[in-house]
């Protein structure tokens, strides 16, 4: 089988959606490194690829996409077997639901907040902590209903969501109060093929 052709950061949370989506469905990978601390994604090749300049793209046999969680939803319709994104109107609408939160809230809360701390970016850091906070009450109250957002079993909402939610104290966020998220997290990290993204020592797992 052909390699899908990955261009990646690895401490991109958003990058890492897509490559744990890919051992998840055990697709060979070609990993391409753009280094984003270089400039590497604004680079006219890069640019070619993505005009938006940002990671991740695919390379699918000639198939170029962008856009982490459109990237999901192509892979989970091409090569997921139905199992990953459910094709009833009300599942796909819970899925597309948290798809949403995974590209607002949790970007803006955890996914900033560690923002700050791994890569030195200008924002308030209590706000991004304080607003990280108040969503992950709410999604841990929602993964107390069920063992994975949509539902009995995991679909591309999970795995939108785990990255940046699961590297959450790494941008000064803890966890402690979330017992469900943190079962959550246990149970997509127990999945056949699952992969993380590497563990930066900065906020809070500097004393983990």
């Amino acid at each position: 089988m052909h390699a899908i052709k990955l261009y990646n950061f690895p401490r991109s949370g958003h990058a890492h959606r897509v490559e744990l989506m890919l051992s998840l469905l055990q697709l060979p990978t070609e990993l391409i490194l753009v280094d984003l601390v270089k400039g590497a994604h604004k680079q006219a090749d890069f640019l070619a690829l993505n005009s938006f300049g940002q990671v991740p793209v695919i390379d699918d046999q000639g198939v170029v996409l962008a856009d982490s969680n459109a990237i999901l939803v192509y892979l989970a319709h091409k090569y997921g077997n139905g199992k990953w994104l459910p094709t009833d109107p009300l599942g796909a609408a819970k899925v597309q639901r948290w798809l949403s939160v995974a590209a607002g809230p949790i970007a803006f809360g955890p996914g900033r907040a560690r923002l700050i701390t791994v890569f030195g970016a200008p924002h308030n850091a209590q706000e991004a902590i304080a607003y990280a906070h108040s969503w992950l009450k709410l999604i841990d109250q929602e993964l107390g209903a069920t063992p994975y957002l949509v539902g009995s079993t995991p679909t591309i909402a999970d795995i939108a969501a785990y990255s940046y939610i699961a590297h959450a104290p790494e941008g000064n966020v803890a966890l402690d109060d979330y017992a469900n998220i943190r079962a959550w997290l246990v149970r997509i990290e127990a999945l056949p093929g699952f992969v993380g993204m590497p563990r930066t020592v900065a906020g809070l797992q500097k004393t983990a």
